[in-house]
């Protein structure tokens, strides 16, 4: 096959977002459905969980329920063992590349305090992340003003390697009945914190309750990061974030503040992750962990073509001799 010079730029855009997926940071968000120890003594559930949260370089995990912090350290132990891959370094020196597996697949957490409206009602908000990639450098729990059932567990973190290297996450699980409120009194929490920190690349993400009959189009003109256009909402109206198929509701969001945290996003890989797909579960199995899928974005690297792959390369070449 001859190639012509028109066709050029579609592969050079294929080849840009191949390179993306490869090399992006990825922000992932999963509302796992009340995350007990219980449910952490299932060896299945956490085989997958372990697989979900180790794709991301930050996780956030909501609706946990674990004050003695018992199903956090088993999934945290979990995806510091690395089982699928140490011990499979070959050559001169395994021990050496083990270590730096085990370096480059550390994964620390930190976690709220118990959240909610009543004491037998508690949930927390966990972030788990690379170790290596991701430095948490502040973190805040706001109180009760302005009004949030589970109120935002904020934090700034340092990413290596990424277009945009500091920056602040806001998570909210809503409750579903006060998602309107919730949702607009999320304007207030990112004027405070932009200020607070002097940072003004936030991303908020969660289980927004953000359609269906919880917020409607007409309700979106009361909330403000809907009508402020500085806001960009990535995860879209359409993209269906539960697993019943009885419901198509995009409740899980994740929302961007600025031009210079949007231009940082590779297009496209803001996206639901249908992981019984992806791992070949039935719906029962995926169910067993959350009636919710998780939702994630990917962040450009920043020196994207210097870090391009062999593979990747050779394919650039390719192309290129072939015009």
């Amino acid at each position: 096959m001859r190639w012509r010079s028109t066709h050029l730029p579609l592969l050079l855009f294929v080849l840009f977002l191949s390179i993306g997926t490869v090399l992006g940071f990825r922000i992932c968000s999963y509302n796992v459905k009340k995350l007990t120890p219980q449910k952490a003594s299932n060896y299945r559930v956490m085989h997958t969980l372990t697989r979900i949260v180790s794709r991301c370089d930050i996780c956030l995990l909501q609706d946990v329920r674990d004050p003695a912090g018992t199903a956090i350290n088993s999934l945290m132990g979990s995806l510091n063992r690395n089982t699928d891959r140490l011990g499979s370094c070959q050559g001169p020196n395994p021990d050496a590349c083990n270590k730096r597996y085990e370096e480059d697949h550390h994964y620390k957490s930190v976690s709220s305090k118990g959240l909610g409206a009543s004491a037998n009602n508690l949930e927390q908000y966990v972030f788990i992340y690379r170790n290596k990639s991701v430095t948490v450098m502040s973190q805040h729990q706001y109180g009760n003003k302005p009004s949030f059932t589970r109120s935002p567990f904020v934090i700034q973190v340092q990413t290596k390697g990424t277009a945009i290297k500091n920056f602040i996450l806001v998570p909210l699980h809503t409750d579903s009945s006060k998602a309107i409120q919730e949702l607009n009194n999320l304007y207030d929490i990112f004027e405070d914190i932009s200020q607070k920190w002097n940072n003004t690349n936030v991303m908020f993400l969660g289980d927004f309750h953000a359609a269906c009959a919880y917020v409607t189009r007409a309700d979106k003109k009361k909330i403000r990061l809907f009508t402020d256009t500085k806001f960009s909402w990535l995860i879209r109206d359409k993209m269906d974030t539960t697993v019943s198929d009885n419901t198509n509701c995009a409740y899980d969001r994740i929302v961007v503040h600025g031009k210079p945290f949007l231009k940082a996003i590779i297009p496209f890989s803001a996206k639901v992750f249908q992981f019984g797909k992806e791992f070949k579960l039935s719906r029962s199995k995926v169910l067993d962990l959350s009636d919710h899928y998780p939702v994630e974005v990917s962040l450009r690297s920043s020196a994207l073509l210097l870090q391009t792959t062999p593979l990747l390369m050779l394919l650039l070449q390719y192309f290129l001799s072939a015009l």
